[in-house]
């Protein structure tokens, strides 16, 4: 059971790096500030997976299945970085957090519609809870008309696409190497970040120069953010090698009352009643259909 540990490490430095880069979107734009994730990570990858090869000597192999599992999931967690740091640009980072956690109940559903997998009637109450907790948590406050409903469209978008990544990178890692679990998980995680590195930077280049400059000269905050990047996509990596993704994803819960303590610390941001106990309903079916 070591992985819930480096599951709740994990969820720590995943908000940190989110309010990171939360703060490069006004210059980088969300593309830019997606990119320093993984462009200022992939050093700090490397020396982590440095280190887990000199403690832990295994012989990997980066096959055909292992390339393209990460270019799979690169590609999804690429798509659902930018679409999460929007919808916390224009609900709050808490909320968009919470939106984030819908990507445990579309696991479920891609298991059992792609793989053939199948929860309990426990697991699927979960699933239910989950989603009306979602649902309570973008309801309109003030009338429809005041509501930015692409702010919970984009979180669940996020939520949607980290499913699929979480899923690849489990994959990736096996194939890699499924006897030394945490070594491979770390490897994965160099190839994965490598891949993106260059295709959006390569993207950038031709379509966005500012934003790439931009990102290019915040150095400092996307230092940063590259090494809580990399240190969040290390637990996930490891964590997702050692358990199914519905399990890591259930723990992973605990990064929605840290974001809401961030959010309140760092950007001023007040979470009603209601939200904590929508956030809870959420959580609570989370769980439930991690368990069944």
């Amino acid at each position: 059971m070591i992985w819930i540990p480096v599951v709740i490490a994990a969820a720590a430095f995943q908000v940190a790096r989110n309010a990171s880069q939360r703060s490069l979107l006004g210059g980088a734009g969300p593309w830019g500030a997606t990119l320093v994730r993984f462009l200022f990570g992939l050093p700090f990858s490397l020396l982590f997976a440095g280190l887990a090869l000199a403690l832990l000597p295994a012989e990997l192999k980066a096959s055909p299945a292992a390339l393209g599992w990460s270019a799979l999931g690169g590609a999804a967690q690429l798509g659902a970085t930018a679409a999460l740091l929007v919808a916390m640009q224009r609900s709050s980072f808490a909320l968009g957090t919470a939106f984030q956690q819908s990507g445990l109940p579309f696991a479920a559903i891609l298991g059992l519609l792609v793989f053939g997998d199948s929860l309990s009637p426990a697991g699927w109450g979960g699933v239910v809870l989950a989603t009306a907790g979602l649902m309570a948590l973008s309801w309109p406050r003030g009338g429809a008309a005041s509501q930015d409903w692409t702010a919970a469209a984009l979180g669940t978008l996020a939520g949607f696409s980290f499913a699929v990544s979480a899923n690849a990178f489990r994959q990736a890692s096996h194939a890699i190497d499924p006897v030394h679990p945490v070594p491979a998980a770390l490897v994965a995680v160099v190839l994965t970040q490598a891949l993106q590195s260059a295709a959006l930077t390569l993207w950038l280049a031709v379509r966005d120069r500012r934003a790439l400059a931009s990102a290019l000269r915040s150095w400092r905050v996307s230092l940063g953010a590259g090494f809580f990047g990399a240190a969040a996509s290390a637990g996930w990596f490891i964590a997702l090698s050692l358990s199914p993704a519905g399990p890591v994803r259930a723990v992973g819960v605990i990064e929605m009352p840290i974001a809401a303590l961030a959010g309140r610390r760092l950007f001023a941001e007040r979470v009603s009643l209601f939200q904590w106990l929508a956030g809870l309903v959420t959580a609570a079916g989370v769980v439930l259909a991690a368990l069944g």
